[in-house]
């Protein structure tokens, strides 16, 4: 399962969007939506708030079901990284994507004055989020993170650094802007969805965003997700940080979660859940789980 954290990641980069739907009913676009130099702000629902960040070039769509059970009872903050699921890419087409993210959420939490929001990433929105709660720890009141690693070298290097991956790092980010501009092909679309997710109704979701990014962002984005490592600084994350990570029969539950235990071994308020049955895309494959835990997280 570690090892192909990396092809999640590659994966996600060629995810796209349709908007989140409150319900599968009743949503319409919102069409105020505040737009920052990096990001998108969609919200729905009224409550304690909630902000729920996707992963790499994954869009605010991922959270369709998540976001309609949560508005009944909060207010819900969905983000999407400009240049993700057809968006203008705006200042993403510069280095500092992720910096930029972290600003600008900084900045909406500020001015809406959200702080000790309970945050929820996916994937580089799980990496996003523990940047936010180290930068500025009065922002993150506690951290959902969603299959996400400090430092994604990890999976499939053990021992690596930033520096040793930075090689591979640097090709991928060039592949991936290399694909801008054209289809992206079936079969490549097929497999990306494979190994994001396991169930055949969870990779035709995946497989049905795909396309719409703005591949340079992508490549950008994965590309400084590689070069961080936030190991050494997870003591300085206040705010509690629960982990769920995937596991299958064929990647057991004990071995997964003892890595993950390992990697965040930093934090001081850790707590690390295994989700069986799912791949990267757990809210996807295993939406109930999910849910629950989720709800276990906000009751904490």
């Amino acid at each position: 399962m570690i090892r192909k954290f990396l092809f999640t990641l590659a994966a996600a980069a060629l995810s796209a969007s349709t908007a989140f739907a409150q319900t599968a009913a009743d949503y319409r676009p919102n069409p105020f939506a505040t737009r920052a130099h990096h990001i998108s702000i969609e919200t729905t629902g009224k409550g304690s708030p909630v902000i729920l960040i996707p992963g790499l070039s994954s869009p605010r769509d991922v959270w369709h079901e998540t976001a309609a059970a949560l508005a009944k009872t909060h207010r819900v903050y969905l983000v999407q990284v400009n240049g993700f699921g057809g968006d203008d890419p705006g200042a993403n087409l510069r280095p500092g994507v992720l910096d930029g993210i972290v600003a600008d959420l900084h900045s909406y939490i500020v001015s809406g004055k959200l702080q000790g929001a309970a945050v929820v990433g996916h994937s580089m929105g799980g990496l996003a989020t523990l940047m936010l709660a180290r930068a500025h720890p009065g922002d993150v009141g506690r951290a959902l993170i969603v299959d996400a690693l400090p430092f994604v070298g990890s999976a499939f290097f053990p021992g690596s650094t930033p520096e040793s991956i930075k090689p591979q790092a640097e090709a991928m980010r060039a592949q991936m802007a290399g694909l801008h501009g054209k289809p992206v092909p079936d079969a490549v679309l097929k497999g990306i969805a494979s190994n994001n997710a396991i169930k055949p109704e969870s990779r035709a979701k995946i497989a049905g965003w795909m396309a719409k990014t703005d591949m340079r962002v992508s490549g950008q984005a994965l590309y400084e997700d590689m070069m961080i490592d936030l190991r050494g600084q997870l003591g300085g994350i206040a705010a509690p940080v629960t982990v769920l990570a995937p596991w299958t029969a064929a990647r057991g539950e004990a071995a997964v979660l003892g890595f993950y235990r390992g990697e965040y071994a930093g934090a001081p308020k850790l707590n690390v859940k295994g989700i069986g049955d799912s791949g990267h895309f757990i809210m996807l494959d295993q939406p109930e789980a999910f849910r629950a835990a989720l709800n276990a997280f906000l009751a904490d």
